[in-house]
């Protein structure tokens, strides 16, 4: 009986316990929720009226703001120009731009169709100067070359979108705080970038370059698009006032007209996302393919490459003849990457450029130079041989080494009536160069054919023994 006691208070303090726990998390969590709605609530700070009077404030177009604009345009398109990053920020801060844009947002959401005509026809406007003031400077100071500054602002991705969302957001948020945030007015104008775009759009046109034209605007346009629609979001969410008419058949028909802008704004907004999106991870892909496939294998020599998203293409140029179990083997690869399994893959290889190929052209020509060095030297041989040899007979032939054999040959030959040698070059095979000693002469003339001819053969010999040659040719007048 008392076990059973013991046992029960045990189990009314577990559960005692665990009620206790319970609590302390509920209490826990309701105070962690207290914080965090205390941090991030910005309501309560919210000037409601201030924050339409300033926006407002910032729509017209005329006077100082024209010139600012043209100012402003003109220091990003030197900046542009001179590829200078500072350059370009100081634009950024410069521009009115903002002001129309965040116009646009706060008139949808608050329902006033006057304040969003005048910001439409104010944003009109200041685009059509910008294009024009921008185009009037690249007319007359073109670019060198395309530069980093340019280049960025032609191809938007992911990225631009959601840079362009988030500084709206903190934009309109700081606009709505009392007392202006100065400082990240100023951050959002050098992040969205709203500037730049329309240089380089102007640039494009100056240099009938349509790619850079609509590539630029359509940054801007998501630029404009996405920072009217954070500045929507964030009015609707604090629950600003909508403006009241006295006919209240206008009143629905704004209301109307201003939710089918509502929704064509937003619409564009989230198919330019989504497009930018799979654009962005086309690109990821492609890019890692290309490393991991092509960059990292040394049998491969890329010369150019090339992705056709809207087509779904990717062609590769290589240098050098590319196999088809290379080819099997890259399209496969390709199937393994996720955004690229339905874009169809066409590689070009280049024969007349093969590495093997122009290995062998390097062979053939070192051994065309060998060749020829070789023969240069054997001809360099056989002149300073000849040369000896002609120097040698020209020592030989001295009048005095001549004078004693004419006269040992005329006492050696009483019939001998004329004597004389040299050396000459011959060639019985064509091929190898020989030199033979020549002695010429002429026998007494009351001596037969076949005296004479024994007395060459006699004279012969007898040079042969006297020079100390075996090559001596004896010949008559």
């Amino acid at each position: 009986m008392e076990n059973n006691l013991n046992q029960d208070l045990e189990n009314i303090k577990a559960e005692q316990s665990k009620a206790a726990v319970k609590q302390d998390a509920k209490g826990l969590w309701e105070s962690l929720k207290i914080f965090l709605i205390e941090l991030l609530d910005f309501r309560h700070d919210t000037d409601r009226e201030a924050t339409v009077a300033a926006i407002k404030a910032d729509i017209p177009f005329k006077g100082a703001t024209a010139w600012i604009l043209i100012c402003s345009i003109f220091v990003a398109s030197v900046g542009l120009n001179a590829n200078s990053t500072a350059v370009v920020i100081g634009a950024m801060l410069i521009s009115p731009l903002m002001g129309p844009i965040l116009g646009i947002g706060m008139s949808i959401a608050i329902n006033d169709i006057d304040t969003l005509r005048k910001s439409l026809i104010n944003l009109a406007t200041m685009l059509v100067l910008s294009l024009l003031t921008a185009f009037l400077f690249f007319y007359f100071f073109p670019l060198s070359e395309d530069n980093s500054e340019l280049l960025g602002r032609v191809k938007p991705d992911i990225r631009d979108v959601l840079i362009a969302f988030f500084g709206g957001l903190a934009l309109i948020i700081a606009r709505t705080k009392k007392g202006t945030v100065a400082s990240v007015i100023f951050g959002v104008a050098i992040a969205t970038a709203l500037m730049p775009p329309l240089c380089t759009a102007g640039y494009g046109l100056s240099q009938g370059n349509f790619d850079y034209f609509f590539g630029a605007m359509y940054l801007f346009a998501i630029n404009t698009i996405f920072i009217a629609l954070a500045t929507f979001l964030v009015l609707k969410i604090l629950r600003f006032p909508m403006l009241r008419y006295a006919n209240s058949q206008r009143r629905k028909n704004i209301a109307r007209f201003a939710a089918i802008l509502a929704l064509a704004a937003m619409l564009p907004a989230g198919w330019t996302f989504v497009d930018v999106l799979k654009e962005t991870r086309y690109k990821s892909d492609y890019k890692t393919y290309l490393e991991t496939e092509i960059t990292h294998n040394d049998n491969l020599w890329l010369q150019r490459e090339k992705i056709d998203t809207d087509a779904k293409k990717i062609t590769l140029n290589f240098n050098g003849e590319i196999n088809e179990a290379t080819k099997s083997d890259l399209i496969n690869e390709l199937k393994g990457y996720e955004y690229l399994q339905d874009f169809s893959l066409v590689i070009n290889g280049n024969k007349n450029r093969s590495t093997d190929k122009i290995l062998e052209l390097y062979d053939i020509a070192i051994d065309k130079i060998e060749k020829r060095d070789s023969i240069i030297g054997v001809r360099e041989l056989a002149i300073d041989s000849l040369k000896g040899i002609l120097s040698s007979n020209k020592n030989e032939m001295d009048l005095n080494g001549f004078s004693n054999l004419s006269k040992n040959a005329k006492i050696q030959f009483n019939d001998l009536e004329f004597f004389g040698y040299a050396k000459m070059l011959a060639s019985t095979n064509f091929r190898n160069t020989d030199t033979i000693t020549l002695v010429k002469t002429r026998w007494n003339s009351v001596l037969s054919d076949s005296l004479v001819t024994l007395r060459k053969e006699a004279l012969k010999s007898w040079v042969e023994l006297e020079l100390s040659t075996e090559d001596v040719e004896v010949i008559s007048d």
